[in-house]
């Protein structure tokens, strides 16, 4: 293999179109070398229009081609689970979009099938490796702002009735719904900041008229006492953002998942005795850093920098907040 990864994109999602085939491209280790759709029309306007040299017309040929490296998913969620088994039995390192299943025993089953095949295999979640989350764990780790008592998130856009009414989000047979497709980045970054599993998680939703929630809000508990709530939703304002209050401080993180590549973002630092930080994070593109990552765990023989078991653990949360509804 050489230093650089051939990535084959397995559909023509628009996630891979705006976010994760640029990031590729601009990857130091990597390059976009085939894309799949279910038709071969449709593949082939594809690639013509982002540059990819090779494309198939069905999901199998892809899977099928030895001169792919790795495999990048971005299908509906119900579908990652049998689509990413199918990259296992066939030996293909595979990146997979969050969330990781349907559920966490489906996740479960994905994952064990890369370890016993010693396969590598990932979650995109893309913000973990932006510099201002990595910024605002050290900051907590360091004892910024005292020990951590309280986290909140909230991540919502809105969909009007027009892109609703067909769109895969929306649909409970493609396991949609707000915290699936954003409040599991909330579940996310409150596991990552506190370093544990909830004790204890209970939801709320409204807006069922899709058959899935729309909007939600969710409350967890973890075993250091940390209590974090957050909310999420399809159907709201913009807000992507999270903040921790500790004893002494408070971190507010204004821009917490999306970080655009070509801007700064800042974090707010507040402390008891009524001094205030502004700090900035220069600018850096989440997905190239994750695609980056993918590519130097495949050509390092290392594993990735999360494990695929975190996706397995934060589905379960998933699973205990869409139960307790």
């Amino acid at each position: 293999m050489t230093r650089q990864i051939r990535w084959g994109i397995l559909s023509t999602a628009n996630i891979g179109r705006k976010r994760v085939i640029p990031a590729i491209k601009e990857s130091r280790n990597g390059f976009a070398a085939a894309v799949a759709s279910r038709g071969l029309e449709a593949a082939q306007s594809f690639a013509a229009e982002m540059d990819i040299p090779t494309a198939y017309g069905s999901y199998e040929a892809l899977i099928a081609d030895p001169d792919v490296d790795a495999i990048y998913i971005p299908l509906p969620n119900r579908l990652h689970a049998g689509w990413s088994l199918k990259c296992a039995e066939a030996g293909k390192p595979t990146l997979c979009e969050k969330p990781l299943a349907a559920n966490a025993a489906e996740a479960q089953t994905m994952v064990d099938a890369f370890a016993e095949r010693g396969v590598l295999f990932a979650e995109a979640f893309m913000y973990r490796f932006h510099p201002q989350t990595l910024r605002v764990k050290a900051l907590l780790d360091e004892g910024a702002i005292g020990p951590l008592k309280t986290m909140t998130a909230a991540f919502s856009f809105y969909l009007d009735d027009a892109r609703a009414a067909h769109d895969i989000r929306l649909s409970k047979t493609l396991a949609g719904g707000s915290l699936m497709d954003v409040g599991c980045y909330c579940v996310n970054v409150m596991r990552l900041m506190t370093g544990e599993e909830p004790e204890a998680a209970a939801a709320l939703a409204l807006d069922w008229s899709s058959g899935v929630d729309e909007t939600l809000a969710g409350v967890l508990r973890f075993p250091s006492g940390v209590v974090a709530h957050f909310d999420s939703s399809v159907r709201g304002f913009l807000a992507h953002r999270y903040e921790l209050r500790g004893e002494t401080g408070r971190l507010v993180v204004g821009q917490g998942f999306v970080m655009g590549p070509d801007g700064d973002t800042t974090l707010r630092l507040e402390k008891n005795d009524g001094s205030v930080q502004t700090i900035t994070i220069p600018a850096a593109n989440s997905y190239t850093l994750m695609v980056e990552d993918f590519a130097a765990a495949l050509l390092d023989g290392r594993p990735p920098r999360f494990s695929p078991q975190d996706g397995v653990l934060n589905m379960a949360v998933i699973d205990r907040l869409l139960a307790s509804l």
